[in-house]
């Protein structure tokens, strides 16, 4: 059956756009229900994680601090292209390394989105001028803020190999801070250490209940277990064939529904990509405007295969 939907193992994979390596119809995705618009706030962050697949570190500014201005700008493009987003999200790097972050936030809010703010809820976070504007924004806007936590195992031991030691009880501080203040809390979680996605979600229940915190670990869309992405692994590239066969629909990728927004060291204004997976890949920058960025988009690489369509994964809340 595979061999029906997926070309042969082969160093020439995810080099045209057009064709597999095996000469089939490459799949495509068009932006059909924009649910979601990524902004990435600034690839710094204040630690460097084993298998980041952005690369952020505390030197990494391939990608800059984006403005509130320039947040704002694309708010308009929102309403001028009519495209019905409900969500808008923030991802770095640590967003909260923006100095610009609370007013980013309160902008989006205002225009009557709900935000969603991936984070590892450590230091940058905990800042006292950050806990203020957080404190201020959830009091006016309740549960439209969603601060997704990077939780990546529900033990210290695994979760401080990928991050530092001590990295999981600074995050549980601020997750506790987050608990106490109100705020609506997820959790990013990670599937590579030998897990059943019970024995997973058992884990996480269990550290959920200890701390008291609000999250299902149960719900998908409350604790997201991602698959690794790691582009030296050998995955299938993805035909036109393959949505019957695997009887899912192009509209369930993410870039069907999303974009991002970035700012590129050095460039005068910032671009929109396909995906919030590959910053840095050019054939995915598809613009400058949101205008531009209705274009369909070609699954040409292995987190394509990996992560969304096979892996099923999806960034959004």
């Amino acid at each position: 059956m595979k061999d029906q939907l997926f070309s042969e193992i082969t160093t020439e994979k995810f080099r045209d756009p057009l064709v597999t390596a095996k000469g089939e119809e490459r799949a495509v995705v068009a932006l059909t229900n924009p649910e979601t618009l990524w902004f990435n706030t600034g690839t710094l962050c204040n630690i460097e994680c084993v298998n980041c697949y952005i690369a952020s570190s505390p030197s990494n500014d391939r990608l800059v601090y984006i403005t509130a201005d320039e947040v704002s700008d694309y708010l308009d493009q929102l309403d001028d292209r009519n495209w019905g987003v409900r969500e808008i999200a923030f991802t770095g790097g640590e967003p909260f390394m923006n100095p610009e972050m609370i007013e980013i936030t309160r902008r989006s809010l205002a225009r009557g989105y709900e935000v969603l703010i991936l984070t590892n809820a450590m230091r940058p976070m905990m800042r006292k001028s950050m806990q203020s504007g957080l404190a201020s924004l959830v009091a006016e806007y309740g549960d439209k803020l969603t601060l997704r936590i990077s939780v990546d195992h529900w033990s210290a031991k695994h979760h401080d190999v990928e991050r530092g030691a001590g990295a999981f009880e600074k995050t549980l501080t601020g997750m506790r801070w987050l608990r106490d203040a109100g705020i609506r809390m997820t959790v990013a979680g990670r599937t590579v250490w030998g897990e059943s996605d019970a024995q997973s979600r058992a884990g996480y229940a269990a550290l959920y209940a200890r701390e008291r915190f609000a999250i299902l670990a149960k719900d998908t869309g409350q604790t997201v277990l991602f698959p690794e992405m790691d582009e030296s692994v050998d995955v299938p590239e993805i035909t036109t064939a393959c949505w019957d066969i695997l009887k899912i629909t192009p509209t369930s990728v993410m870039c069907a529904n999303s974009r991002m927004v970035v700012k590129r060291r050095g460039a005068e204004k910032p671009a929109v990509l396909a995906c919030t997976l590959l910053p840095y890949e050019p054939e995915f920058e598809l613009g400058k405007t949101l205008a531009e960025a209705e274009t369909s988009v070609r699954l040409n690489h292995p987190h394509c295969a990996k992560f969304c369509v096979l892996g099923g994964a999806s960034c959004s809340a």
